[in-house]
């Protein structure tokens, strides 16, 4: 009955998911009505072992081991009603080939539910290194768009993060230099720090300094040189409670965009600032630039992997340009729209993780409706 409750189960994920499930059924079929069909010296009855090794690799053990019986009963019969010499090999082929499908089976539900506590541990690490950021803190409305490029990979080497402290709302977006396991690894060393130094630093060039230590000291904790990342990009946002002054500081980071009244303006630095772990090497220090953030305007954050996102031709994906074109003001709507452009743009081969962070300053009326509803 346990094997029989299985073979429903199989129909039962049929009708919600997939109904390629059905495949094995669909090959029994076909291999039946051919030898029904056809003159009895053509052995299409041979065949059937193939439905049930197909079922390995969709079915459980349980119900492999029912489509098996199914197969060779007939062919049983057969032989024992018309004394047919070869349908006794067969009937041991399909018995055989059930038995090594079953097993096939149990191995292929076993990898699997690995692999769904690998995703499942992924997803965890995620949670802890990328936190989720409000989709609206005062009168900001917050979006974030994270895409990591390695295949099944849940995070890669870019990094953002959020923080509502006294000195006002903090975010910080990042990329790391290189990717795999050391970048993420250099990823959750500078969020560490971030989270602690956001609430105690007076000022976004402390934060800056702080970033600049923690990497110094993580990479003098590893000594394996292929896993080391020696530096990072950074743009970090300081957004006040009360004013419109906004304070940017860009750590060798691509530029953020302001739009306002359907314009774009990159926002570039009047003096460089170095990337993190980078500031002593070339004697450099943090610079921060303020600007203007006022009701309607909108800032957008993102990594390199979005302007270096290239089509077949190699062209760059022009993102001031883009950001100019769009009519949307929502951040929620501008980063899916922006990530169906990149996937449209790349022709579905993004190669780069990409991150992105959208604010934007909500018109007071907007404001005043949304605390009236909540």
């Amino acid at each position: 009955m346990g094997d029989i409750g299985a073979f429903r189960t199989v129909f039962a994920k049929v009708r919600r998911r997939d109904p390629g499930l059905l495949s094995p059924v669909a090959l029994t079929a076909v291999i039946g009505l051919l030898a029904v069909f056809t003159p009895q010296d053509v052995p299409f009855t041979q065949l059937l072992p193939a439905a049930p090794a197909l079922a390995a690799s969709v079915w459980s053990v349980g119900a492999t081991l029912v489509l098996g019986a199914i197969c060779v009963l007939p062919v049983v019969g057969y032989a024992l009603a018309f004394s047919d010499a070869s349908a006794p090999y067969t009937a041991g082929a399909i018995a055989a080939v059930t038995l090594a499908a079953a097993h096939a089976s149990h191995l292929r539900q076993q990898r699997e539910h690995t692999l769904a506590q690998v995703r499942a541990v992924a997803d965890a690490a995620q949670e802890v290194l990328l936190r989720p950021v409000p989709d609206r803190i005062r009168d900001l409305d917050i979006a974030t768009l994270y895409l990591a490029a390695a295949p099944q990979a849940r995070i890669g080497g870019d990094f953002l993060a959020a923080a509502d402290t006294p000195h006002g709302l903090r975010i910080i977006l990042g990329d790391v230099r290189g990717k795999g396991l050391g970048a993420v690894g250099v990823s959750a060393a500078l969020l560490g720090s971030f989270y602690e130094a956001a609430y105690e630093s007076p000022d976004l060039g402390q934060i800056a300094r702080r970033l600049d230590t923690a990497l110094t000291r993580y990479n003098a904790a590893v000594t394996n040189e292929e896993f080391c990342e020696r530096f990072a990009t950074a743009v970090i946002l300081e957004l006040p409670p009360t004013g419109s002054l906004v304070s940017i500081l860009s750590c060798g980071h691509p530029p953020p965009l302001l739009v306002r009244d359907g314009t774009t303006r990159v926002i570039e630095p009047a003096a460089p600032s170095p990337p993190v772990n980078l500031a002593a090497l070339i004697d450099c220090d943090y610079h921060v630039e303020r600007i203007h953030f006022v009701p309607g305007d909108l800032i957008l954050l993102y990594t390199d992997g979005v302007t270096e996102t290239r089509d077949p031709d190699g062209v760059f994906f022009p993102l001031a340009d883009w950001a100019g074109q769009t009519a949307t003001t929502s951040p929620t709507v501008l980063l899916r729209t922006l990530q169906k452009a990149l996937v449209r743009h790349s022709d579905r081969n993004l190669d780069d993780d990409i991150a992105c962070v959208a604010i934007r300053n909500a018109p007071q009326s907007q404001s005043q409706s949304v605390e009236l509803a909540t």
